[in-house]
């Protein structure tokens, strides 16, 4: 009996509560890790399940909430206690780990807000033009802005001018569309054991390069069915010659919704799976 309980003690422990929801989650997990594995959505550009936290986009940003436990007037004489919230604090799930009785805020209009603004700005600050690109349609940016329900940039654009690469037989490289999540960097270094990409520059001079003598994917040991060339969330890593295999209408995000992607309930074949 004593081992039974110290079991269901043990479970009890290694719980966090999303949005009311209590959901187990093992040691060394982080919060969006056990959120998705327990079917919950937390919205996120640079996360990737076995890729090391990045914390870059910052749409995965939730409140922990500080809570005491306190008597009740009415329950003075039972010695009852309720929960009193006392504060909050904004974290990226990412990068936050998992503790047990960690009380979380993910899907409020507050946070829900924040994250369209910031989705907003990620569309101004490049070159995302939806009808005449390529990638609609399978681009997960696009996937979170409908989720989110952004209906305009709001912001004025930037329209930066940045360089081309297109000097691969079969990788091309948009810069205009990064979005500077890092993906392809950490895929190409911890999936591919290539490092073939970096981040070079700060604020708005941000940019990716390739890790070549040149500086350019022809000289680089990039190939079309390395993970890092399917990872990236925009589609500023593209395989040429296969824009339009899937027609519009009928690819990744015309069919499911980013939810669904993310949570695993439907993978279809289009997505670039290593």
């Amino acid at each position: 009996m004593m081992k039974t309980d110290n079991r269901q003690d043990q479970a009890a422990r290694n719980t966090i509560t999303i949005d009311g929801q209590e959901i187990p989650f093992q040691h060394g997990q982080t919060i969006i890790d056990a959120a998705l594995e327990a079917g919950i959505y937390i919205p996120h550009l640079c996360h990737r399940s076995g890729l090391s936290p990045h914390g870059s986009c910052r749409l995965c940003m939730v409140d922990i909430v500080d809570r005491k436990e306190t008597l009740g007037d009415s329950d003075r004489r039972r010695e009852g206690k309720i929960q009193e919230e006392t504060r909050s604090r904004s974290v990226a799930a990412c990068t936050m780990p998992a503790t047990a009785g960690q009380w979380i805020r993910n899907n409020t209009p507050e946070l829900n807000e924040a994250r369209k603004v910031i989705t907003q700005m990620l569309f101004t600050e490049g070159n995302h033009i939806c009808p005449s690109c390529e990638h609609s349609g399978n681009c997960t940016l696009q996937a979170v802005a409908y989720y989110l329900g952004m209906l305009d940039g709001h912001f004025p654009p930037f329209f930066p001018r940045r360089d081309l690469d297109a000097s691969h037989p079969t990788v091309m490289l948009d810069r205009d569309r990064c979005i500077l999540c890092e993906l392809c960097v950490r895929a190409s270094r911890e999936a591919d054991g290539k490092n073939m990409f970096a981040i070079a520059g700060r604020g708005t001079r941000a940019r990716l390069i390739v890790n070549s003598a040149s500086g350019m994917l022809a000289d680089s040991d990039i190939e079309m069915h390395d993970l890092a060339v399917h990872v990236c969330p925009v589609g500023a890593i593209l395989i040429k010659e296969q824009g339009y295999r899937v027609p519009i209408g009928q690819r990744t995000f015309d069919l499911h919704q980013v939810e669904e992607i993310d949570l695993g309930k439907t993978i279809p074949p289009e997505m670039g799976q290593k």
